[in-house]
């Protein structure tokens, strides 16, 4: 081991004489505590230095941050709860729609109330210059090539701080402030279509946001498409 190799030697005296120079290092540096053992009060005559209070700070500190992770995690599980239970609920109601128009009307009309969002849109890609009129409210036909632009060839799009678009939500768009859009692989026979939900609310929806349980519905909504209208997958 060569001279520069060998690391400095350090007393007692001079760890104590360091510290007086840097009172703060416990401030900046709680961790260090852990690796101290409190002294004990002996000798009332000489001034022992009390860590005591450093690990009771500690200890609070500790003690807040678990409660407020508990508390996150309460309010997220309750969340998930509350959203799981409204996704079970629009899925019944789109079993129990006794005709293909009753269907749609679930899709665009309940689901907005159950799913706690302002407007649900159901677009459809029609590959021709000729629009069909389609007299269901919520429903909207839209250009080939459309589905892609607006979903970024992405299965689900979570949007905050937006305006809504008149070609998704016709004369609700000037609600919309947040929006999510959920792709329907319906079949290779029926053509390219999304879901899209709005809120009022710039951060009901965010990037970032699970779409597990919305894929769910999602994938109840294409079979009962194929079942209604008797395509294959």
């Amino acid at each position: 081991m060569t001279e520069k190799s060998v690391p400095p030697s350090f007393d007692a005296d001079d760890i104590i004489a360091w510290l007086r120079k840097n009172p703060d290092f416990l401030d900046k540096n709680p961790d260090a505590c852990d690796l101290l053992f409190p002294p004990t009060r002996k000798d009332n005559d000489r001034k022992v230095t009390d860590f005591q209070s450093f690990m009771i700070k500690r200890l609070r500190e500790d003690k807040d941050e678990v409660i407020e992770a508990t508390r996150e995690i309460v309010e997220n599980s309750r969340a998930n709860m509350n959203n799981q239970a409204r996704i079970h609920n629009a899925v019944l109601m789109l079993l129990e729609a006794t005709s293909f128009d009753d269907f749609v009307r679930t899709i665009t009309m309940d689901c907005a109330t159950l799913l706690d969002v302002d407007i649900v849109s159901l677009i459809v890609e029609i590959d021709s210059d000729v629009i069909p009129h389609i007299d269901l409210t919520g429903v909207r036909v839209v250009p080939s090539g459309t589905i892609h632009l607006l979903t970024k060839g992405q299965h689900a799009v979570l949007e905050s701080n937006i305006s809504g678009l008149d070609e998704i939500y016709g004369g609700g768009a000037g609600l919309v402030k947040s929006q999510m859009l959920m792709r329907l692989d319906i079949s290779r026979h029926a053509p390219p279509a999304i879901v899209a939900f709005g809120s009022r609310d710039p951060n009901h929806f965010q990037p970032g946001q699970g779409t597990d349980q919305i894929g769910f519905l999602g994938g109840v909504i294409e079979r009962c498409f194929r079942t209604w209208l008797s395509l294959p997958l």
